[in-house]
C-alpha cells in the first residue's frame, strides 16, 4: 500500500515535468500533448514524436534549450506516501476436502477464494500472491507443528520432523477477484498479502 502510492505518485510527478517539458520544447500548451509508446507528442500529430530518452537530455539542459526560471533539472522525483489508517482486504474462503475416517488422512478436493483486496493493479500477482499464501495457510492448518520435550527443547527441528505441505498437498484454487477500492490512497488498494493464508485454517 505505501510503497505502491508511492511509486504512484512519483510517476505522476514525472509525469507532469515531461509534459510541462514537452511544452516548452513544442512551444504548444500542456493539454495539446498526449503521452504515447515511448515519448510525447503533439495530439494527433505522430510526426512530432519526441522519445523519453531525448526529453530526458533536455531536462538537464542543451544548447539551444535552456529550462525556465524555477524548473528543476531532471525526469526525477521522490514521492513518500504514509496511510492515515491501515486498509484491510476482505474475503472469503470455502474448501471442499476428502477425509479417511480410519486415519483421519485428510485430501483437499476444491478450494474456492473469493478476495477484495481492493482496486487490483495486475491480476497475475494478485492471483500468485493469494496461491502462495493459501499454501502457507493449509501447512498451518494440517502439517507444521512446534512440539518439544519435557525440557522445553523443541523436537520438531528438520523437515522431517517438522512437515510442509508438497505441491500435491496444494490445489490450484479458483480465485474470484471483487474490487471495491478504499478511499484512503490515491491507487484505491488494500494489502494482498494476508487474505490467501489467515482464512485457510478456518476452512
Amino acid at each position: 500500500v505505501n510503497a505502491g502510492n508511492s511509486v504512484h505518485m512519483a510517476a505522476v510527478e514525472v509525469r507532469d515535468k515531461i509534459l510541462k517539458l514537452a511544452s516548452d520544447l513544442f512551444e504548444v500548451g500542456e493539454d495539446d500533448l498526449e503521452l504515447v509508446e515511448r515519448g510525447v507528442q503533439v495530439r494527433g500529430d505522430q510526426s512530432s514524436h519526441r522519445g523519453f530518452a531525448e526529453l530526458a537530455t533536455a531536462a538537464g539542459g542543451m544548447p539551444g534549450f535552456a529550462l525556465k526560471v524555477g524548473d528543476s533539472p531532471g525526469l526525477e522525483a521522490t514521492s513518500y506516501f504514509l496511510t492515515s489508517q491501515a486498509t484491510y482486504a476482505h474475503g472469503a474462503h470455502v474448501a471442499e476436502v476428502e477425509v479417511d475416517v480410519d486415519t483421519g488422512a485428510t485430501r483437499i478436493v476444491r478450494y474456492i477464494i473469493a478476495h477484495d483486496c481492493g482496486t487490483v493493479i495486475h491480476p497475475t500477482i494478485v492471483e500468485g500472491q493469494i496461491q502462495g499464501g493459501l499454501a502457507h495457510g493449509i501447512g498451518n492448518a494440517l502439517f507444521e507443528r512446534m512440539l518439544y520435550d519435557d525440557n522445553g527443547q523443541p523436537t520438531t527441528t528438520t523437515f522431517g520432523d517438522y512437515l510442509l505441505p508438497l505441491a500435491t498437498d496444494v490445489p490450484k484454487a479458483e480465485i474470484v477477484h471483487l474490487e471495491s477500492p478504499t478511499p484512503l490512497n490515491p491507487l484505491g488498494v488494500k494489502g494482498a498479502g494476508e487474505g490467501g493464508t489467515i482464512p485457510a485454517a478456518a476452512a
